[in-house]
């Protein structure tokens, strides 16, 4: 199996080989609504734009979560209009720490597309490297993958609250916003008990990510190894699959629960903790 990341200069020579990934554009960040007009300006060749809120989220109820999985089929035909083919390898980029790359990455391998990998550094990577961006929308031909919903690698709501009796349950969030000092998107601070805070920050270094052994070195740290079961969650699921994502370079398999802490903090019920676990 090939790195799930890439550099700017192997994403280069690949896009000059034979056969030329599909590179996908996934800019997004939750403090703004303007990823496509960025992506107009200045794109990577031949890249086309994949949207966070339609195409890789989908809007439920407040127990669900901010950025609840897509629903049946949508994903699928949104990679089938990104011009994804069976056999394709596919490229993921964004402009934010990959976060969102590392969401549709994650979607795509769990559902069946075997060859997905994310440009690390992102476009400043690209831009920094003296490579050439091209403006204007790249509508391709539609493509034929076929793209499974997720089953494996997810848990909800109630595995989660299961999870730390028998495994590692990993909060990426900032660690004031584990500890229930601050909390600027959901109703309620904290975490879920038993949770232990590896912030998705810590996994970069200038935006892009850490050593294999580095990172390894971080999750081993919080008793997130090959011999246990892991798992992660985020404020609402996605910069969960960045900790997927890191633990994939790391040689460490990680569950995500998509629905994080937007979903628990909105289902009655649902005991919380705050300030730090014992031992961390």
């Amino acid at each position: 199996m090939p790195s799930p990341i890439v550099s700017a200069a192997e994403l280069s020579a690949l896009l000059a080989s034979d056969t030329p990934p599909r590179v996908l554009d996934a800019r997004w960040d939750l403090a703004r609504d303007d990823g496509r007009q960025l992506y107009l300006a200045g794109h990577i060749p031949g890249a086309v734009y994949i949207d966070m809120g339609t195409e890789l989220s989908t809007h439920g109820r407040p127990e669900d979560g901010r950025h609840p999985l897509p629903a049946p089929g949508v994903l699928q035909a949104a990679a089938r209009r990104w011009g994804v083919d069976t056999g394709d390898t596919v490229v993921v980029c964004d402009d934010y720490n990959s976060v969102a790359a590392a969401r549709a990455w994650w979607l795509l391998r769990q559902g069946g597309v075997a060859d997905v990998r994310v440009l690390d550094g992102g476009i400043t990577a690209w831009t920094e490297a003296g490579l050439p961006l091209e403006k204007g929308d790249v509508v391709p031909e539609p493509g034929d993958v076929v793209v499974n919903e997720p089953t494996e690698g997810v848990v909800d709501t109630a595995g989660a609250a299961r999870w730390p009796e028998s495994g590692v349950l990993i909060d990426a969030r900032a660690a004031e916003r584990y500890r229930g000092e601050v909390e600027p998107y959901d109703p309620i601070a904290g975490h879920v008990p038993g949770a232990v805070n590896l912030p998705a920050a810590t996994l970069l270094e200038r935006g892009r990510f850490r050593s294999r052994e580095e990172l390894r070195a971080a999750f081993a740290a919080i008793g997130a190894t090959e011999a246990v079961p892991v798992a992660a969650y985020c404020g609402s699921g996605v910069t969960a699959a960045h900790t997927a994502l890191a633990g994939e370079i790391a040689g460490v398999d990680v569950t995500v629960y998509p629905g994080s802490w937007s979903a628990w903090s909105h289902t009655p019920g649902m005991p919380v903790a705050t300030g730090a676990e014992p031992g961390a």
